[in-house]
């Protein structure tokens, strides 16, 4: 048996608590506002010029793509989570065919999904290296 690695506030050992519960949590929270956003395009392709691009394949296209959202929040243990968060930001950036609103929100959550998978990477180092304080309970 191998003792474990010393971090710099002493030996370190498994987190007492979940720190990817968090970190799930806010991928649900994401998924949910951007869901909220895209549904809310909705009004935007029905009111723009006189609803000129309110066309049934946009309508299925946003509603089908927040209902996936709203469904994807509540699978955020599976360990296919990030890519189907990933493919669902991508197409909410290929949303600007819907309108180009929908667009730049898929881009402006994109930023977001990428400082979210920054501080997964950050969460994971720093479990590596002992530096979380629940584990040194």
């Amino acid at each position: 048996m191998t003792d474990p690695t010393p971090g710099p506030r002493g030996t370190a050992h498994e987190p007492s608590v979940d720190p990817w519960k968090g970190l799930r949590g806010i991928m649900a929270g994401t998924l949910v506002l951007e869901a909220i956003v895209i549904g809310l395009v909705l009004t935007v392709i029905a009111r723009l010029d006189d609803g000129a691009h309110f066309q049934p394949w946009k309508v299925w296209f946003v509603s089908l793509l927040a209902i996936a959202m709203l469904v994807a929040s509540g699978l955020q243990r599976k360990p296919w989570a990030i890519p189907m968060n990933l493919t669902l930001v991508a197409l909410a950036v290929a949303g600007w065919a819907v309108h180009w609103s929908m667009g730049v929100s898929g881009l402006l959550f994109a930023t977001v999904w990428a400082y979210i998978l920054f501080l997964r990477r950050d969460l994971a180092g720093r479990m590596a290296g002992g530096y979380l304080p629940s584990q040194h309970d």
